[in-house]
């Protein structure tokens, strides 16, 4: 007979349940009408099972359309013996192998039952079916070193549950004889050592088994529950893709498949700061955070006197520098015999292939360049240049012809042996780019960028005067349009009854220096559908506009001449002299005290007013080192390399771009930056892509994302040197991928520890955002355009910082809608009040007398309180104070990172991605928008329930003064004034007294219903009842 096998490994991460921060877990898993249990295990939040239970199959068909239920249950031993909802998990029968060698461990996320519960945690479990399965070697443990045993999985391979229909809540009232015995025995002979036998007994018969001594289980079958030594292990916790879902209500598991882990990985690399600079290396005053990688540095800067070799009399020379099989060209000079280079080659010494350097100048023609003489240096003779020494500098070297002969001509030539804290390193030629032309070299190197310097531009259109429509037959309808750059904006359209529209708005717009662009300012009548007709226009330079600082008075408005636009260029002197014009209205001011957001306010790295006068002093440094990345994804596979990668880095104003490194998946950078800091709740974003510019490729070709990381400022230590693998997570309409791992080197250190403490007190943004606040509709769409007044900007610089490295670290769709991200911020909502709720469980406990010791204590606490209320403020500031000090054994030792649990990346059905990554708006068929639409309809037919509930409470608590019902208002201010009249008469803490006792009351004088202020409080009216 056919045999399910499940067996029950253990759970990690389970949320406490018996108000004393732990649980007491057990499994129950049903089955075609078969229930089982595992036995519990007392106050463990990441028990350890490694049970068996059995289950008859009447049919292998059967098991393919069946659901096998498993869920996790909080054993609580109290008077009433009753079982807390831990989690569930439900599985297809469809995805259980049917052999035990097919069988994998596999890791399920436990899931909920509603979407109010706080589920958390997962567990790890090994399912098949089994063909004429016999169980001769139950399970047989002892009691205490079951207890203490802690046996953890070498290796865990979990897949991935997509979550489906929740179904019936099991029987609370169900439990196993055989846990049932367990739990008596336990509790007479806590201190007796006995070894029991737990057998898996199905409903349909068959399961059991017969008893046998621990030390005489075989490890093919049965779990050793004995104690061994810890062994150090990776823990890994890899979740495969979700299938499409199946029929019914349950979802079909794929075949797990290998994933990386989402974790940081601290690592010690020999950088000269975590070495306390040992050996007396000068190079790490500058470069302590990167590992020193030496460079043979090649500077060729000119040639004198060369040698005529074409027949013509001229001459086309270049340089190449050559070392073993690197060959390195400068740029040719067309016949010129003296000709200036000024270009620096560097070649790695880990690749070095040769021990001489052998520059040659050359004749270039059309056939084969001529040889024009050479020069020869020994590596062992090059000299050694370390900074803060001055640049190497260069010497005449007289040329060699091929036998070694001097001949006419010399070069000026420096060759010395550096880091890459030379100077001369960005702009040099490197030898892992050997194969890059001149043209895209730049798109190699390098560099540091500056965003430009932004401002709020305020446009107020007040009114305009003598306004002449051209048909005076229908009442005009009028309205303002103001564009700067590609930016447009439009007023309300004014009913033009007569000459002198009103209008009295206000226009945002961004503007950067320098100020090179106009305003255009037109006001236009609406003649008829997709018909204007302009009745004049002025042209503003923004050089003009005065600048405001903080509250300053808004600068006077002004009345401005509006021209008609067929007036040609060549007749401005002639519109000068017309004695006749309309005019226009207008204030402009360009706001200095504002801060422009061109990213999201919760992850800017930059808060500072656009003007200078105005900002903070600096506060700190940080340095970022920017080490190496292994296991990079190949991004050109296709074409037959891998990836040529690199780094840009942006905080604050400042970007940096590291060099790119071609054809590698373990590029080593080894460079380092600094920028000051002047609010230390800022964050810095680090992002690693793959160049597409380094072969020629087309100007409209895209660098592609490999990944990206944010670390805030805030969570680092002072003066500490962290040092970390961060994983490069990327969501993709596919699932969650890991690109590879980026390793980074971090140090924040604080030069004015007065100013950082106060700089907590103070408001996050400049003053004029609270003063004179812009609508969080108006900051969206300003985002929008800073960010592309950035992109633009860099866009033009040598190398570019392209359009798509801007858009990625500045996150430029992060306002699209998300059902993914929508579930992430409930889920860190009901974190946070889930804190809220063990504060009201604790405190039920202690009003149930659940722990008899502690209610007393609390007792004690009241009492001394009431009689000594001077004392309640200093106790609340204390606890807090002992709650800190307590926590902070347990402070986070590793700066954040991208959470792919906080933001529902792992478990994200494909759908909801491709929702996720659908264009605005959507260009997916409309079968597939319909059923989106459903599903929006559905869960925001959830929230329209709990905030109509809300709604109903908060009009009830109106509804008690309101006299919407008479009599309940009635009673209410009674009892009011009954009350004021006793507490009036009666000391202060005698009611608190009397108030706190009956709160605190034992349970014999409790009952179960309601009390009645509760049933006074729901018996008010609300509006509910008048909602159509």
């Amino acid at each position: 007979m056919t045999k399910l096998v499940v067996e029950v490994h253990n759970a990690t991460d389970l949320m406490p349940k018996d108000g004393q921060g732990s649980a007491s877990p057990f499994v129950e898993v049903d089955f075609d009408d078969q229930r089982q249990r595992t036995q519990t295990k007392p106050k463990d939040l990441n028990p350890q099972w490694n049970e068996k239970l059995v289950f008859n199959v009447s049919n292998t068909n059967y098991l393919l359309h069946s659901t096998l239920n498993v869920t996790v249950y909080n054993d609580s031993q109290g008077k009433i013996h009753r079982k807390n909802f831990l989690g569930r998990v439900r599985i297809s029968g469809a995805s259980v192998p049917l052999s035990e060698s097919e069988a994998l461990h596999q890791r399920y996320p436990l899931d909920k039952r509603d979407i109010f519960q706080q589920i958390k945690g997962d567990i790890a479990l090994r399912i098949y079916a089994a063909h004429d399965y016999t169980d001769t070697t139950p399970i047989a443990s002892n009691v205490d070193a079951v207890l203490e045993s802690d046996t953890p999985l070498r290796e865990i391979n979990p897949n991935r549950i997509i979550e489906g229909e929740i179904g019936q809540i099991p029987d609370p009232n169900f439990a196993s004889t055989a846990a049932a015995d367990d739990h008596k025995m336990f509790k007479k002979k806590k201190k007796e050592k006995e070894v029991r036998t737990f057998h898996s007994i199905g409903t349909a018969g068959g399961g059991g088994g017969h008893s046998a001594p621990a030390a005489a289980m075989p490890s093919g079958f049965a779990f050793d529950t004995r104690e061994k030594p810890m062994p150090i292990f990776e823990t890994r916790r890899d979740y495969a893709q979700a299938g499409p879902p199946a029929a019914g209500t349950v979802m079909r598991m794929q075949v797990p498949r290998q994933n990386p882990e989402y974790a940081l990985v601290e690592t010690r690399p020999p950088v000269a700061a975590r070495l306390r600079y040992r050996g007396g290396d000068k190079t790490a005053s500058t470069y302590d955070l990167v590992e020193p990688m030496h460079y043979l540095y090649v500077s060729v800067v000119k040639a004198r006197d060369l040698p005529v070799m074409d027949i013509t009399g001229s001459l086309d020379p270049y340089v190449e520098v050559k070392l073993g099989n690197y060959k390195g060209v400068t740029k040719h000079w067309e016949k010129n015999p003296n000709p200036v280079w000024k270009q620096i080659f560097a070649f790695s010494k880990e690749r070095l292939q040769s021990n001489l350097l052998e520059v040659t100048v050359k004749d270039k023609d059309f056939a084969k360049d001529d040889f024009v003489g050479r020069v020869h240096f020994d590596l062992s003779e090059v000299p050694l240049r370390l900074p803060p020494d001055s640049p190497l500098a260069p010497q005449w070297y007289k040329l060699e012809d091929k036998h070694g002969m001097k001949t006419k001509g010399e070069i000026m030539l420096a060759v010395w042996m550096g880091t890459q804290a030379d100077e001369s390193f960005p702009d040099a030629w490197h030898s892992d780019a050997h194969n890059v032309s001149h043209v895209n070299l730049a798109n190699t190197r390098s560099k540091v960028y500056f965003s430009p310097k932004l401002y709020y531009l305020r446009v107020h259109v007040i009114e305009a005067q003598d306004l002449i429509p051209s048909d005076r037959s229908r009442v005009p309808d009028v309205y303002v349009k103001v564009q700067l750059g590609n930016q447009l904006r439009l007023t309300k359209p004014f009913q033009m009854r007569m000459a002198n529209p009103v209008w009295n708005e206000e226009l945002m717009f961004v503007a950067s220096e320098p100020f090179e662009d106009f305003i255009v300012v037109s006001v236009e009548d609406r003649v008829g559908p997709g018909k204007d007709e302009i009745l004049g226009r002025v042209i503003l330079p923004v050089r003009d506009v005065p600048h405001r600082l903080e509250t300053i008075k808004l600068p006077d408005p002004r009345w401005f001449n509006l021209h008609k636009p067929s007036v040609a260029a060549e007749e401005e002197t002639e519109k000068k002299k017309e004695k006749f014009s309309s005019k226009i209205h207008l204030r402009l001011c360009l706001e200095a005290g504002y801060h422009v957001l061109d990213e999201a306010t919760h992850f800017s790295s930059d808060l500072q007013p656009s003007s200078k006068h105005l900002r903070k002093h600096c506060i700190g440094i940080l340095e970022l080192g920017i080490l190496s990345a292994k296991n990079l994804l190949p991004m050109k596979s296709r074409e037959g390399r891998t990836t040529d990668a690199y780094c840009v880095a942006k905080y604050g104003n400042k970007w940096v771009r590291t060099r790119t490194l071609l054809d590698t998946l373990s590029p080593r950078w080894n460079e380092q930056y600094t920028w000051e800091v002047y609010d230390p709740c800022t964050v810095i974003t680090i992002g690693v892509f793959d160049s597409c510019h380094t072969n020629g490729s087309k100007d409209d070709a895209r660098d592609q994302r490999i990944g990206k990381v944010r670390i805030r400022l805030s969570t680092l230590e002072t003066n500490r040197i962290y040092t970390h693998y961060y994983p490069l997570l990327v969501l993709t309409p596919s699932g969650l991928k890991t690109h590879g791992e980026l390793q980074l080197a971090l140090r924040f250190t604080c030069t004015a520890w007065v100013n950082m403490v106060t700089q907590y007190g103070r408001p996050l943004l400049p003053k004029m955002h609270y003063v004179q606040p812009i609508s969080v509709k108006h900051i969206d769409l300003l985002r929008h355009q800073a960010m592309q007044i950035v992109a633009a900007r860099l866009a033009r610089a040598e190398p570019p910082l392209r359009r798509e490295n801007v858009e990625y670290m500045l996150d430029v769709d992060y306002h699209m809608w998300s059902l993914r991200r929508s579930k992430a911020n409930f889920k860190r909502i009901m974190s946070v009040l889930s804190s809220l709720s063990a504060v009201c469980r604790w405190l039920d406990e202690i009003c149930y007398w659940k722990n008899p010791i502690t209610t007393c204590l609390v007792h004690v606490l009241f009492l001394m309180l009431i009689c000594y209320p001077e004392l309640i403020l200093p106790t609340i500031f204390l606890y807090l104070f002992v709650i800190g000090m307590w926590n902070y054994r347990f402070r986070p030792r590793h700066p954040p990172h991208m959470d792919a649990r906080l933001s529902q990346a792992e478990f994200t059905h494909p759908d909801e991605l491709d929702e996720e990554f659908d264009t605005f708006p959507t260009s997916r068929p409309a079968d597939i928008v319909r059923m989106r639409y459903d599903r929006l309809r559905s869960v925001a037919g959830r929230v329209q329930s709990v905030v109509g509930d809300l709604g109903s409470q908060l009009e009830r608590a109106q509804a008690l003064l309101s006299w919407r019902d008479p009599r309940a208002t009635a009673i209410f201010i009674i009892v009011s004034l009954i009350w004021a009249v006793f507490i009036y008469v009666t000391p202060f803490q005698v009611v608190a007294l009397l108030l706190g006792l009956y709160w605190l009351r034992h349970p014999r004088f409790r009952s179960k219903l309601p009390s009645v202020p509760v049933n006074f409080f729901k018996r008010l009216p609300s509006k509910a009842e008048m909602l159509l």
